[in-house]
């Protein structure tokens, strides 16, 4: 494996005003990205009625940024090699703000599609950019406030993505979803820029790995394409979804065996050797796609069977961005004083005793039951991106950081798409199996017979009061569903605990180098 030239030293850190001024725009240029993977999601029936498509169509919204994004992610290591990290983040931000432009101007539905996976493609060196010119800017000694910054933006876009595409939706024309992305991009760009271009990273010419970039790019567009089809498709049921699960199999298991062996792989494997690398990245795996499953499920439960609109079932999870915000600072001082993995502990028991509440709701909780576990959450979501990317950059060499970051990122999205696809076919199943239960249990005995005679006294006539009875036992089966999907996430966040503490404890003000 051919390696970089030995790196000159390092630009010095920034200080005062100028600092927080980049700060502020790199967190920026990541809350931008992040938003827009899950902004789209509540307008797509909006998007769907004005360009005349149908539901089902409207979702290759969602599924051509993802399956873009998800291949671009993992080449954010050979790009900023080749490129240098200042050129390649701001090339991706205007790229970026560019296909926004596109996005919101599109006149078709294919046209939609063509330019979100413009948009996916060239949005992915942004996390990980972002990510190694935050650690790079600040000093040594307060690198973890610099993740702090980053972990708050990355954690309180996800959440905010869906409150405010159901504002823009309910109050304006869907296409400011993304057009708002065009003004707040040209500030980003032009901060970074004229702050950071004499902060180039060296590069070097590093050959293009063609087989190894064709192979990813077949299984994680299979993959990806897979898991958003899914489950209209029935799953595995589907002959089109059995294709794409082989297809994607058989060129996982080449793209590994490929890269491996390669001489100069587009995704760096060798990081997995890096026991703190390999044993982190999976619990930050595994935490954010419960975490994120979620995010999904309490939303997605609140509009179905609860009535709630989109703005107010983003509102439910509002307060929990809000307590993130305000811990994160905090976490990001002790950081360096406290093992990141005892913070790590604190996530995941924060995590659990929130999805644990959560699996005591009913039917008639009111807006604020809702919202008190949603505020145990926002303390664990400050202190747990800081500490797994804490744990997982540990003794990574600074010329690697933006490979490993790249990785890392690749490693969640993927985690992220794994949990929203299992989170709502388990949820349906979970859901059809209560209702198989109550039916039985309801049937047509004494209660029933009861029930219906009672709705008939109101003006019901039977196959009115059966319907009624039906409707209950639905809420009531998908209520049922909700619980048992939240008590399993709390079981498995507090196995989670267990597998932090199979890593070594970070290095002292070591943390994440920077990227220089």
């Amino acid at each position: 494996m051919s390696s970089a030239p030995p790196a000159p030293a390092a630009p010095p850190p920034l200080h005062g005003p100028r600092l927080a001024l980049v700060a502020v725009a790199l967190a920026m240029g990541t809350f931008m990205m992040v938003l827009d993977s899950t902004i789209a999601n509540v307008s797509l029936p909006t998007i769907a009625g004005n360009l005349g498509v149908s539901s089902d169509n409207s979702t290759w919204i969602i599924t051509a940024f993802a399956v873009s994004n998800g291949i671009s992610v993992p080449l954010t290591g050979w790009l900023m090699r080749r490129f240098g990290v200042v050129r390649t983040f701001c090339a991706s931000l205007v790229l970026f703000t560019i296909a926004s432009l596109l996005c919101g101007i599109a006149w078709s539905l294919p046209s939609l599609i063509v330019f979100r996976v413009l948009q996916g493609a060239v949005s992915g060196p942004m996390m990980p950019g972002s990510q190694a010119l935050l650690i790079s800017v600040f000093p040594p000694e307060k690198r973890a406030t610099a993740l702090g910054i980053w972990s708050m933006t990355t954690l309180v876009a996800p959440i905010m993505g869906p409150i405010l595409g159901g504002y823009i939706s309910d109050n304006y024309h869907w296409s400011w979803i993304f057009l708002i992305n065009v003004p707040i991009g040209v500030l980003v760009v032009s901060i970074c820029w004229l702050n950071l271009a004499r902060r180039e990273t060296p590069t070097f010419k590093a050959p293009i790995d063609t087989v190894g970039l064709g192979l990813l790019i077949l299984w994680v567009g299979s993959l990806q394409v897979m898991l958003d089809l899914g489950k209209n498709a029935d799953w595995f049921n589907d002959t089109t979804i059995v294709v794409l699960a082989i297809t994607a199999a058989i060129s996982f298991v080449a793209w590994l065996i490929w890269e491996l062996t390669d001489a100069n792989p587009t995704v760096d494997l060798s990081l997995f050797a890096n026991r703190n690398f390999a044993i982190g990245t999976l619990a930050f795996c595994l935490g954010y796609a419960v975490f994120f499953a979620n995010v999904l499920l309490l939303p997605l439960w609140l509009q179905t069977q609860l009535g709630y609109t989109a703005t107010w079932a983003g509102l439910v999870a509002a307060p929990s961005g809000v307590v993130a915000v305000m811990i994160t600072p905090f976490a990001a001082r002790f950081a360096g004083r406290i093992d990141a993995r005892i913070l790590a502990t604190v996530a995941f028991v924060g995590f659990a005793v929130s999805y644990w509440m959560r699996s005591g709701y009913t039917t008639t909780a009111s807006f604020w039951d809702f919202t008190l576990p949603l505020l145990v959450q926002g303390v664990s979501m400050g202190t747990f991106f800081l500490s797994m990317v804490t744990i997982s950059l540990d003794r990574i060499p600074p010329e690697r950081i933006p490979s490993a970051t790249g990785i890392s990122n690749f490693a969640r999205i993927v985690a992220g798409a794994f949990a929203a696809s299992i989170i709502t076919t388990a949820w349906d199943h979970r859901a059809a199996h209560h209702q198989a239960h109550l039916a039985a249990a309801v049937g047509d005995g004494m209660p029933y017979r009861l029930t219906v005679e009672g709705l008939g006294r109101l003006g019901l006539d039977a196959t009115q009061a059966a319907a009624a009875v039906t409707r209950q036992m639905v809420g009531q089966a998908y209520l049922l569903a909700s619980t048992d999907l939240f008590r399993l996430s709390a079981w498995l966040s507090a196995v989670l605990i267990v597998v932090v503490w199979f890593t070594r404890r970070p290095a002292a003000n070591n943390g994440p180098v920077a990227a220089d």
